[in-house]
């Protein structure tokens, strides 16, 4: 059976562990109405649309 034959450090280990946390990049769309990128499933911050709706005020 396989066993260590020296202990694993911390810094190591964390190294290790970190290699497979990685990023995903920020899905984004076009807003219909005025084309700004827009998160996907919020109202469009400088339109305020939302589905084809106007949900807030104009900013």
């Amino acid at each position: 059976m396989g066993v260590p034959k020296k202990r694993t450090s911390s810094m190591r280990r964390d190294r290790r562990r970190a290699a497979n946390f990685k990023l995903k990049p920020v899905n984004v769309v076009k807003c219909p109405k005025c084309k700004e990128p827009v998160l996907p499933h919020r109202a469009c911050p400088s339109c305020g649309t939302y589905k084809g709706e106007q949900i807030t005020e104009a900013s």
